[in-house]
């Protein structure tokens, strides 16, 4: 971890361009068009998280002052500074900057806990990092950002397009507050057009800074001519232009005192070499060679052209009769499995895309509407390499439907207890459940509102083509407010993995998933189903022969015996199996939070952990517990989302 930690530092400056890129949209403030993660974490996640929520919070009190269009705010307790910028473009009013800033804010949680982390939109962007960065102006890797319509005739848009750019890179660097928007009206045959134009710079960059910094910008964006949109992103600037008004006419900068001489013989020149005809050919080619020679034009980027990108957009709306046409009518061959709420399909699509379908089976139910809503609401808007993601959904038809992207390795509960039983090795249930750990801890402390799950179980943790988890299945999930502790609510889940409080007295709070997530991780070590009781009548469920194999420091009793003995170390079966039993205990107040037992899960070896305090249904003479408070109900989902298990209290 210090390796990396020294690292750091070296690759900061690269990091964030290995990012996904989106094109040119019609919201001019919170269109996404960049995001990065830094590929290394926080060492101390309470320390990080700690001064990053305390940096945004300072970062939108200096936004709410009315007059800021930028904020910089730093932290250093602990052992993981946080370092944050903002920064609005001037045109838009104080509600719709605090509004871009929350969306960055939202977007920006989905790094986890990596220790640096960048998202621009059209209206803003926002960047922290583990050390000071307010001075850097422009990063290597950087590339125009271009629309999809190209303009006609395109040499006199291209012409004058160049023109207002250049002015702006000209003028930018010498305007306080490193701030200009133009517009430029262009005469073509009958019709007029406008083309408008928006630069700006860190306020923290020096001028030299700002110039350096358009001066790529401009060559970036230049590329995208003649498309009527294009954008420049970099570490310290943003340029861009469009023939669509995205800022009020009234706002437009006077440039002509920050024009010299020598920007209007450049721009004559600009002007000339795009217009001449006839001789001059000769000297356009050279001039060209010379140009693309000494500054290397990049390649016009599209949309979804760059390594790795993914656009991160809401749920897309299908039709009823495409999703129909896919799952074959909804075909026996095609059903993945079984749930509480509906059926899950394999559905390919007419691009030959494979998806999963949930189908809502009780159409009149209240209960599945409000299912259908909280999915829709809660999915759309969480992304993270270990939860499934909603890509969309089908509200105009006789049923509702949910559609996520499909898991060809199927559910964990098929590997542990299934026909694939004894198939992953001990490198895999590991990455399993460091995975889902990170994912949980994503949910309660990393959204932007705690988001409780409910139903963990192996049925619900589904594996992508490398065995990496995916959570599934946010029908029950349950918002907590930020004021409250736990819930009180009618208990919904599966029985064998509910924490005594939520089952007996329906007292709901994020360590209840705590709970359900260490019952998993003996599931995981073992293969034993936790509600599993042998025919001898005094065969013993999971949790207790864990306890009690712990006890009497006998745990490695407990590792699957399809495992083979020289795939994994002692020391590690004990660490992990300490680590669930201290998410099993009694009182939710001992449990760790998700976010301590991802550090656990990544500390070399078992530690001195406070004393473990065994569930109150398991008695000191480790007599069976009774069969009636552990049996699972409801058939589960194998695919895509695991469906819910509901049952209702007794």
């Amino acid at each position: 971890m210090m390796n990396k930690k020294k690292l750091t530092v070296l690759t900061i400056n690269i990091w964030w361009w290995a990012c996904v890129m989106g094109g040119v949209g019609a919201n001019p403030q919170i269109n996404l068009l960049n995001e990065g993660c830094s590929q290394y974490n926080a060492t101390s996640l309470s320390d990080f998280y700690t001064n990053l929520n305390a940096t945004f919070s300072d970062l939108r009190a200096q936004l709410l002052n009315g007059s800021k269009h930028f904020a910089t705010a730093q932290q250093a307790k602990g052992s993981d500074p946080v370092y944050a910028m903002t920064q609005c473009r001037n045109y838009l009013s104080t509600a719709d900057c605090v509004s871009c800033f929350s969306a960055a804010v939202s977007q920006i949680r989905n790094c986890s806990a990596a220790n640096g982390a960048r998202v621009i939109y059209d209206g803003c962007f926002l960047r922290y990092e583990s050390s000071s960065f307010f001075d850097q102006s422009t990063l290597p890797g950087n590339v125009g950002l271009c629309g999809n319509q190209t303009e006609s005739p395109a040499t006199t848009f291209t012409a004058a397009a160049e023109e207002l750019l250049m002015d702006l890179q000209v003028a930018t660097p010498k305007i306080n507050g490193f701030f200009a928007e133009t517009s430029k009206e262009i005469v073509s045959g009958s019709a007029n057009q406008t083309i408008y134009g928006v630069a700006q710079c860190a306020e923290t960059t020096s001028e030299t800074g700002c110039q350096d910094c358009l001066k790529v910008a401009y060559t970036n964006v230049q590329s995208c001519l003649p498309d009527t949109d294009g954008r420049a992103v970099d570490a310290g600037c943003f340029l861009r232009y469009s023939t669509t008004s995205f800022f009020p006419d009234n706002q437009t900068t006077n440039l002509a005192p920050f024009l010299g001489k020598g920007s209007n013989s450049r721009k004559k020149a600009i002007i000339i070499g795009v217009v001449v005809g006839g001789g001059g050919l000769i000297f356009l080619i050279v001039g060209f060679l010379i140009y693309f020679t000494l500054s290397r034009k990049p390649k016009k980027v599209r949309r979804g052209d760059i390594l790795g990108a993914t656009e991160l957009q809401g749920p897309v709306n299908y039709q009823y009769k495409d999703l129909k046409s896919a799952t074959a009518n909804f075909s026996e061959e095609n059903k993945l499995g079984e749930g509480g709420f509906g059926d899950v399909y394999k559905a390919t699509l007419n691009n030959g895309k494979t998806v999963a379908v949930k189908r809502l089976a009780i159409l009149q139910s209240d209960r599945a509407q409000t299912s259908f809503e909280n999915e829709v609401k809660l999915i759309s808007n969480v992304h993270h390499r270990n939860l499934i993601r909603l890509l969309g959904c089908c509200s105009k038809g006789p049923e509702l439907l949910l559609i996520y992207e499909y898991m060809a390795n199927n559910s964990l509960d098929k590997f542990l207890f299934g026909q694939k039983r004894g198939s992953l090795n001990w490198k895999q249930r590991n990455d399993i459940i460091v995975g889902t750990a990170r994912g949980l801890a994503y949910l309660h402390e990393e959204f932007h509102v705690c988001i409780i799950h409910r139903d963990i179980k192996p049925s619900n943790i589904l594996l992508d083509d490398t065995f990496q988890p995916r959570i599934a299945d946010f029908g029950l999930a349950r918002l907590l407010p930020e004021d409250q502790t736990h819930l009180s609510t009618r208990f919904a889940g599966t029985l064998g993995y509910t924490a005594p409080e939520y089952a007996i007295h329906g007292q709901l709070s994020e360590k209840v998933d705590t709970y359900s997530y260490g019952v998993v991780v003996l599931e995981i070590v073992s293969g034993q189903k936790s509600s599993e009781i042998k025919s001898d009548t005094m065969g013993e469920f999971l949790l207790e022969k864990a306890w009690k194999l712990y006890e009497t420091d006998r745990h490695s009793e407990l590792v699957d015996e399809t495992l083979d003995p020289s795939d994994y170390e002692a020391e590690d079966v004990k660490k992990i199996i300490e680590i669930a039993l201290m998410c099993t205990q009694s009182s939710a107040a001992l449990r760790p939070t998700m976010s301590e037992v991802v550090v656990l899960l990544k500390s070399a070896r078992s530690g001195d952990y406070r004393q473990l305090t065994r569930p109150v249904f398991i008695d000191s003479d480790h007599k069976r517990v009774r069969a009636d408070t552990s049996t699972s109900t409801g058939t589960s989902s194998s695919n895509a989302t695991a469906s819910i298990s509901q049952v209702s209290g007794r």
